[in-house]
C-alpha cells in the first residue's frame, strides 16, 4: 500500500513538473501606455469631465487621402490613436500643427477649433470619448 501512495505521489509531482514548464514558456503579456495626458497635443491642460452620467465612445473613423476635415470643436476630452495613414492636425486660432502617423496617439483638443487634414494616403484612427448621453462627439464651425 505505501509502494503504491509512494508511486502515485511520484506521478502527481512529475506531472507537475511539466505544468511549471508551460507556464514558463507561455507567450507574455505585453502592457504598452499609448496616450496618458491631462492637457491637449498642444499643451491646454483639460479643465473637468462633463457633468453628468459618463458614457463612453468608441469610434473607427476612415478619412480618404486629400482630404480636409472641418473646423470643429469637441465638448470633451477624447484620444485618437492612428491606425494607418499619416494625419496632420492644426488648431485654427494659432495655427499651430502636429503631424501623426502609424501607432501615434493624440489627446484631443477641447472647446478650440481644430481640424484634421490627410496627406496622399488615406488615414483610419480610432477615437475614444469620454462624454455623457446626448452630447455630441463634435460640433462645426
Amino acid at each position: 500500500m505505501d509502494t503504491l501512495k509512494c508511486l502515485i505521489a511520484a506521478a502527481l509531482g512529475l506531472s507537475l513538473l511539466g505544468c511549471g514548464t508551460q507556464a514558463k514558456d507561455a507567450a507574455q503579456i505585453e502592457k504598452e501606455v499609448l496616450l496618458e495626458r491631462s492637457e491637449s497635443w498642444d499643451g491646454t491642460p483639460y479643465k473637468a469631465y462633463p457633468s453628468g452620467p459618463p458614457q463612453l465612445t468608441l469610434i473607427r473613423l476612415k478619412i480618404p487621402a486629400r482630404t480636409q476635415l472641418p473646423w470643429h470643436t469637441h465638448p470633451m476630452p477624447n484620444a485618437a490613436y492612428i491606425v494607418s495613414g499619416e494625419l496632420t492636425v492644426e488648431a485654427r486660432s494659432s495655427g499651430a500643427t502636429r503631424t501623426l502617423r502609424q501607432g501615434q496617439a493624440l489627446a484631443e483638443m477641447v472647446g478650440t477649433e481644430h481640424r484634421g487634414v490627410t496627406g496622399d494616403t488615406p488615414v483610419e484612427l480610432l477615437v475614444f470619448y469620454a462624454g455623457t448621453p446626448g452630447m455630441p462627439l463634435s460640433e462645426q464651425h
